[in-house]
Order: C-alpha cells, then structure tokens, then sequence
C-alpha cells in the first residue's frame, strides 16, 4: 500500500491561498451600465399613448409635480383618456371617476395638428362646463425663431 506522507486536507498545502475578503465590484458596474443604458432607451417610449403629430408652440413648459390625466384626439377623430377608447358623452362621467383630486385635477388635452378647431374646442367646452378648472393644452417645443409681423 502506497501513502503520501506530510500532505494534508487532500493536496491543498503549503500552496493553498486564503479566502477573498474583498468583492470585485467591476461585474456589478457593468451590470449597472447596461440596465442604465437600456432605461435611458425605453424610458421616451412609454411616455407617449396614443401617437398624435402635434402642433409646436413657442411657450414655456408647464412645470408640476403630480400626473396629470391626458385626453388625446387623435387624427381620425377618435378621444382617448390616457390610452382608453372613450365616446364623447362617456368623457365627463369617465373623467369624473378617476379624477384623483376631484375638479383640481389637471387635464392636458393633446390633439393632431389636423384635427379642426372646433373639434378640440368642442373637448374643452365639455370638461369646462363639467366644472374642471385646470384644462391645458399640449403642443411641442418650436425651436424656430418667431417670424417678423408683416412679413411674407
């Protein structure tokens, strides 16, 4: 019978190295990265619901703090609160029901820059006579200089 003599725990010896006490955090940062990286990509693309080509305005953002309902009219005609399908006569009552902080609520109502005027203002008329007080309007940030008056 062979045995090996002054090894022990089973060839580990004098060679062994202690356990890490120190974790490599470069794994982790590159994790971190990719998900940083991914969010930044889909974060823009769950913003917008309905697709509307709107219209582009010089005026200052609305700033605040809460999320306010949005009403979009899209180019066919067709009202959405938020992404939900909704017939002209449902808007008040659906809107009255999932209004958070009741007729304080804020709306912004978006429409497609080809929807008619009366259309959009036909919208607002029955959320101001519904008794909702802060209805806006949504448009996109025109980076053009305004045009000089009287020119053509």
């Amino acid at each position: 019978m062979a045995m090996s003599v002054g090894k022990k725990g089973g060839g580990r010896g004098r060679f062994s190295r202690p356990p890490m006490s120190e974790i490599n955090v470069t794994p982790v940062v590159d994790v971190m990265l990719v998900l940083l990286i991914v969010f930044m990509v889909a974060a823009p693309l769950l913003t917008v619901g309905v697709p509307v080509d709107l219209p582009k305005t010089q005026a200052a953002p609305i700033s605040g703090d809460t999320e306010p309902l949005t009403i979009t009219i899209n180019g066919k005609g067709e009202i959405y609160v938020q992404e939900t399908l909704t017939e002209a006569d449902a808007l008040v009552p659906q809107l009255t029901a999932i209004a958070e902080n009741g007729y304080e609520q804020r709306i912004f109502v978006r429409a497609d820059n080809t929807i008619a005027y009366g259309e959009v203002m036909n919208v607002m008329g029955r959320l101001s006579a519904a008794g909702f007080s802060k209805v806006a309007l949504v448009t996109e940030t025109d980076t053009a200089p305004p045009a000089k008056p009287g020119a053509n």
